[in-house]
């Protein structure tokens, strides 16, 4: 048996959000997650958005931790080292019919305490903004608004806690959940990285977080007859390549409907431009798959408040999934009946946001039942992780000096070097796969796809993680890239 004083179930942006916070006290903490890598559930595929906080109702969990998570971005951006731009966001009314929904949206953000919002006329957003659609009739521009990388967002937070004492086991998929000797046993089946080996588990804690994304009501419903359903809400997306990164310079929203914010238009922190995403509800909670129907939703003429969108430029398309709660807000709290069992659940839209905030809340929650004490050498930042293609030509030509393998280009497209691959595997909890590599990195992001430096990144993950080259995988086992040689040479005697 495996004993500590809190679990959290999920290696997402939140369940890492909160490892985070929880790494400041002198707690027995781990995460478990059923995946290979960090963040490969719900925080894969997201629009990487920091939400100014307008859009959410007030009053709700998701308007309150939407403002205070914003607000703690550009200081956690800074301390962990994670690429971050407060470029502003606009949602655009495009009919007559729009403009009160924009006064409604802008009198929404002054009661949730976003800042600096105002309205702009027709000119003025188009001054701004001069690709948007000719329809224009204005715009509520938030300039607190803003991009970041999610995948280094959340690995970030899970590196930190991490050098702060929290232990990640991953790979480890919890089957059951039963309370047992004043806490809870969770059961797990642990798989071998590279045979897929299943081997049973148990952990105990006195308190269990479960921030399991889309299926956060599996481990919910366990312990409770009050019921809750989450619908993976599937959102597609095209990723366009570099060249049409300047089209806009903001986030561009059209005026929200029921079912979401609507197709957007935003530069991403790597200077790529992102269009989506879709908001179609699912049964399947692995249904990831992109569809032709998604696809032409996206691309349809009008879909956005955006013109001339160049999308001949798409190198990629990829969706993901929003765990959409059936009560109408986060679900963040305490399961009645169940002491110490603490949902961090329904955690859609504006969940990476929010996720800063939802970590200190759930902090909060686990100081007040468990008292720890603080830990004494607890450390906030974290080494900065290098991006050559960010640095001035100076420092970049001194870092090579030092060490000639930061001039080594594997990744043409995203002018990633070999440095960059190897600081990022030899990090905590660093990368064990391409998906982990590319994610951290931007390498196998670019045009290409990976077409070139694939091999390449392969060859680096085989030298360091010292095993064969069949055994390295895009996400995990069984999805290894190589199955046999084509061409075996045999020994002459």
């Amino acid at each position: 048996m495996n004993n500590y004083d809190v679990i959290i179930i999920g290696a997402g942006v939140s369940g890492s959000a909160v490892a985070r916070e929880l790494s400041k006290y002198q707690l027995r903490t781990v995460v478990l997650d059923r995946n290979s890598d960090i963040g490969e559930g719900t925080s894969k595929a997201n629009s990487g958005i920091v939400h100014a906080g307008f859009d959410a109702k007030p009053g709700t969990l998701k308007a309150k931790l939407n403002v205070e998570g914003s607000k703690m971005m550009p200081t956690l951006a800074k301390d962990l080292g994670i690429p971050f731009m407060q470029n502003g966001s606009m949602v655009v009314a495009l009919s007559d019919e729009d403009i009160p929904h924009m006064q409604e949206l802008y009198e929404r953000g002054i009661t949730n305490g976003v800042k600096d919002l105002r309205i702009l006329t027709r000119e003025e957003a188009l001054s701004m903004e001069p690709n948007l659609s000719d329809d224009t009739k204005g715009a509520l521009f938030a300039p607190t608004g803003g991009i970041i990388c999610p995948f280094r967002l959340t690995s970030a937070l899970a590196e930190n806690a991490n050098i702060n004492g929290v232990d990640f086991h991953l790979l480890t998929e919890v089957t059951d959940i039963h309370a047992e000797n004043g806490g809870y046993r969770i059961d797990a089946i642990r798989y071998g990285e590279f045979d897929g080996k299943r081997t049973e588990i148990s952990y105990h804690a006195s308190l269990i977080i479960n921030a399991a994304g889309v299926y956060a009501d599996k481990f919910h419903n366990m312990m409770t007859d009050d019921k809750l359903t989450i619908t993976p809400r599937k959102g597609e997306y095209c990723l366009l390549d570099v060249t049409a990164g300047t089209h806009v310079g903001r986030t561009i929203f059209r005026m929200p409907s029921s079912l979401g914010k609507g197709i957007l238009v935003s530069p991403t922190i790597h200077g790529n431009l992102l269009v989506g995403p879709t908001a179609t509800d699912l049964d399947d909670k692995e249904g990831i798959y992109t569809t032709q129907e998604g696809l032409d939703a996206v691309n349809r003429p009008g879909a956005s408040a955006v013109k001339d969108l160049p999308m001949r430029e798409v190198i990629t398309s990829f969706a993901g999934l929003r765990p959409h709660g059936d009560r109408g807000d986060f679900v963040i709290g305490e399961i009645e009946g169940h002491p110490n069992f603490i949902d961090v659940a329904a955690i859609e839209s504006p969940g990476l946001t929010a996720s800063p905030a939802i970590g200190v809340m759930v902090a909060k929650m686990v100081e007040e039942r468990l008292h720890p004490d603080k830990n004494p050498n607890f450390t906030g930042t974290l080494k900065p992780f290098t991006y050559m293609k960010r640095l001035p030509l100076e420092e970049q030509k001194a870092l090579i000096e030092k060490d000639p393998a930061y001039g080594n280009i594997i990744c043409r497209c995203a002018s990633v070097s070999e440095g960059e691959i190897l600081e990022t595997i030899r990090r905590p909890l660093g990368a064990r796969t391409l998906d982990g590599v590319k994610r951290r990195t931007g390498a196998n992001m670019g045009r290409c796809q990976g077409g070139f430096c694939y091999p390449k990144v392969m060859e680096i993950l085989s030298r360091e993680l010292n095993i064969p080259m069949d055994k390295i995988t895009k996400k995990g086992y069984g999805s290894n890239i190589l199955t046999g040689e084509i061409k075996q040479t045999e020994e002459r005697s």
